[in-house]
């Protein structure tokens, strides 16, 4: 409740070994390889909202997630790579005390 915008946080289904049925249902639904794992519909600064990929410490960006990351940049979005939890919720936090 003390940061009522945290409300809007919400994460995208997009990621995990499936059924190639239910993938396939899925991607007719819209499911896109490469959108991040989370989404903030909140404006901050210049940002119309924030996506936020996680990431293993070793891991790497796939090529879709790479090109939706700049595609969603280049339309006003902040995109961060966290790859601890801690730094996402710092990400978060940060990206909400900027002001408009």
């Amino acid at each position: 409740n003390a940061i009522p915008e945290l409300r809007l946080l919400f994460a995208i289904p997009n990621g995990g070994a499936r059924n190639p049925k239910v993938a396939e249902q899925l991607k007719a639904e819209g499911v896109k390889a490469g959108v991040p794992d989370y989404f903030l519909p909140v404006a901050r600064r210049n940002f119309h909202g924030l996506f936020i990929e996680l990431k293993a410490l070793d891991g790497a960006e796939s090529a879709a997630q790479k090109d939706f990351r700049e595609l969603a940049q280049d339309q006003g979005y902040r995109c961060e790579v966290a790859r601890r939890a801690q730094t996402a919720t710092e990400v978060i936090y940060n990206y909400l005390q900027e002001t408009t």
